[in-house]
């Protein structure tokens, strides 16, 4: 099987597995317990924390462990719009969210909120002027994804937090799921940002916000402080090992993961070439790791389902999103519902191998003629 995949989840490094079960062997206590076990485990999770926080670059007071990228943008954009609703009930957003931020603004769109989403430049980033037109006085939050999961579009994060400086009333939220361990992220301008490390070769099931020590959240979980009043529960120390380790491989190895993926990346694009069918939706702002692509006439599912049966996984849009609907980021770029209904998601990974490619141009050709016709090359 071919899995080109790995936007919707990676495999598991055995490094980071091994660090997950030997502390959880060794370290089964309570971090919140005030016995010895108990001690033991805070400390280590304090030490823990400490290096997550110098991967990233914030402060140990800044980090939220949650069980996921969900759960962090559900905390973040809930969070602060319940806190600071006295401020204004108008938020700003974009049409590539992930379902997990889109879903919460609906949520709070029945509350009485009043949603906004910025319109998008035909490359796919947001548009600056409009941004500057939607803010107001009232606005209390702009929630923008780093880079989006469909196209693999690298967002201006820095230009749009320089201007939402100026809005002191305005909380900045990106979800850099997409970005973390794949890309340098700064935290500079932003108030609360979250990622997951199952995107990096972690383990499911747990995620991380990082929160601005001035923000304010209205938890969604209450019960006990915890490591923190935003977030109840149990620490699983455990699982907070795993994530400093999966951190620590991916930036290591940041560049050189990326030059290979690039490299791929340019293989698939060229060997796409040669059929005239097929459109490249992901632009020049897309990073390598996420290639978009239509194939004229052929609903996106009806093309997974082929590849599928050729022994190829590959994602119609992302793994959260609603099956059978056009992709909401390529018909905001494309401006055609068609191309939208048929656009799928092609991910990579420095696991990817070059006969991987081989193999996948193999299976798609057989796919393509079957689904279109060899008179379409």
């Amino acid at each position: 099987m071919i899995y080109l995949d790995y936007a919707a989840n990676t495999p598991v490094d055995p490094e980071v597995m091994s660090c997950f079960q030997n502390i959880n062997n060794m370290y089964f206590a309570n971090p919140n317990s005030v016995h010895r076990m108990g001690r033991a485990s805070k400390e280590l999770l304090d030490q823990i924390t400490e290096k997550i926080v110098a991967h990233i670059g914030v402060k140990a007071s800044e980090l939220i462990y949650t069980s996921g990228a969900s759960e962090a943008n559900n905390l973040a954009i809930k969070g602060i719009a319940q806190a600071y609703r006295h401020n204004g009930k108008h938020i700003i957003s974009t049409c590539l969210e992930h379902s997990s931020v889109s879903g919460a603004l609906t949520y709070l769109q029945s509350l009485g909120y009043e949603i906004d989403l910025v319109n998008i430049t035909e490359d796919g980033l947001v548009d600056l002027e409009h941004l500057k037109e939607l803010l107001r006085k009232d606005t209390i939050l702009v929630s923008v994804c780093y880079v989006d999961s469909e196209l693999g579009i690298r967002q201006p994060i820095t230009e749009i937090g320089r201007i939402l400086s100026e809005y002191p009333n305005c909380m900045f939220h990106c979800d850099a799921t997409q970005a973390i361990g794949k890309l340098p992220v700064s935290f500079e301008y932003m108030d609360c940002m979250t990622f997951a490390p199952h995107k990096f070769y972690g383990l499911n099931s747990c995620g991380i916000l990082v929160k601005r020590e001035k923000v304010i959240l209205t938890p969604l979980i209450h019960g006990g402080i915890s490591t923190t009043i935003y977030r109840s529960g149990t620490p699983d120390l455990a699982m907070a090992a795993s994530i400093e380790k999966a951190l620590e491989l991916a930036l290591k190895n940041l560049d050189e993961r990326y030059h290979i993926v690039e490299e791929l990346n340019q293989k698939l694009r060229s060997g796409f070439e040669k059929y005239k069918l097929v459109r490249i939706n992901s632009t020049r702002y897309s990073y390598p790791y996420i290639l978009n692509l239509s194939v004229s006439g052929v609903k996106a599912t009806q093309f997974q389902d082929a590849l599928e049966k050729e022994e190829v996984c590959v994602s119609t849009k992302s793994a959260c999103s609603v099956i059978n609907t056009p992709s909401r980021p390529v018909l905001a770029i494309t401006k055609d519902k068609k191309n939208a209904m048929s656009s799928w998601r092609i991910s990579l990974s420095h696991l990817t191998t070059e006969e991987d490619i081989v193999q996948f141009f193999q299976a798609f050709d057989r796919c393509y003629n079957a689904l279109t016709g060899p008179v379409t090359k």
